[in-house]
């Protein structure tokens, strides 16, 4: 029936469900058999004493990034499961998810993983964790019928591989509008908006003059940065490279700048200011993300891709220093004929910021 939510839009109300502390249950192959899941991060202390009054056995599901900062073995691979102590408390389970008070409090355990049985549903928990923007650790219940349970309790139910096929693919984009916008670089601009089908954040397209669509288009791919772009942050590039490639695209007369909603390289801004925070404490980008359990860069250029198919490009000239976004563009069927540096930007601030991009990132520079 059309009127049943699908696949993506019950993964949608997982997500808001996770970022409000409410539970949601996955349900695996066997149609009945699954796990609770709450996010670590928006976990409150009654509903801990709930899910213990219920028996069995919970575990924090963590990313390997964050059990290697905490010394716990990564049996999974990708993850660890962390059996919760009997006298766990919700402060204990966030101490574990957030690395805000790590060098304060360095000894959180010895924290024993689990390495016997499947951890499918645990990594499930973690990627709906992180497409939420919510720090990568979940705590999770076995249950024998966990959709009997959720049932009269009207908790999301997942089917885990619907979900999983879901998550690992890009969401497809729809126009919602496109409208005339004179721009200081040039009175010839025009913003289109595109909405993914998952209800996640949209993205734009900035179009300047009228790029022919049977040659390459100057592009840039930028991913939003609050602080940057909006702030004039010291500490990153940002600003100065969206004003200097929309600068270039004026002067040339054409081009097509695509702006995307994956802030702090796809963690989202909550997560970027933790990643400050541990910047402060003498961590670097890359050691902060890994620190709080993500990989260096979360971010996926195939959306930029799929909107350059959209407005009719197949070929581009890319304003980048980062060969990934140039290897993404190629994989994901745009022609990238020429990288154009977009070297600007540098103060005292970020000086060191821009190093480890180029050291441990690749980047250019």
């Amino acid at each position: 029936m059309s009127l049943t939510p699908d696949i993506a839009e019950t993964c949608a109300r997982a997500r808001s469900d996770l970022r409000m502390g409410v539970p949601v249950a996955l349900v695996g192959a066997c149609g009945t058999a699954g796990m609770l899941v709450l996010a670590a991060e928006t976990l409150d202390p009654a509903r801990l004493n709930d899910i213990l009054l219920l028996g069995g056995e919970p575990v924090l599901a963590i990313s390997a990034r964050r059990a290697e900062t905490l010394k716990a073995r990564a049996y999974d691979g990708d993850l660890a499961r962390i059996p919760l102590p009997p006298d766990a408390s919700a402060g204990w389970v966030r101490a574990v998810a957030d690395p805000a008070d790590d060098l304060r409090v360095p000894m959180k355990g010895p924290l024993p993983a689990q390495r016997d049985g499947p951890a499918d549903l645990h990594r499930l928990a973690l990627k709906l964790a992180k497409s939420a923007r919510l720090l990568p650790a979940a705590l999770v219940l076995p249950m024998s019928d966990v959709a009997g349970f959720a049932a009269p309790r009207r908790l999301t139910l997942i089917n885990a591989a619907a979900a999983v096929a879901h998550l690992d693919e890009m969401s497809p984009l729809d126009p919602v509008v496109s409208a005339r916008l004179p721009l200081t670089v040039s009175e010839a601009g025009r913003l289109h908006v595109f909405r993914p089908h998952d209800g996640a954040e949209e993205h734009y397209a900035v179009e300047i003059g009228t790029p022919a669509r049977d040659a390459p288009v100057l592009a840039r791919l930028h991913s939003a940065c609050f602080t940057g772009d909006l702030m004039g942050s010291l500490k990153c590039d940002c600003g100065p490279q969206l004003r200097g490639a929309l600068a270039q695209m004026g002067a040339e007369g054409a081009g097509v700048l695509l702006y995307l909603n994956q802030e702090g390289r796809g963690i989202g801004l909550a997560n970027k200011m933790r990643a400050y925070s541990l910047q402060d404490q003498g961590f670097d980008t890359v050691e902060a993300n890994h620190r709080l359990g993500f990989e260096d860069d979360e971010r996926d250029f195939r959306i930029g891709a799929e909107i350059l198919k959209r407005l009719g490009f197949s070929a581009v000239r890319l304003l980048t220093n980062n060969p990934a976004k140039i290897e993404m563009m190629r994989r994901s069927g745009i022609e990238v004929v020429e990288r154009v540096p977009l070297r600007v930007g540098e103060t005292p601030q970020n000086r060191a910021y821009l190093a480890t991009k180029a050291k441990k990132s690749g980047h250019l520079l």
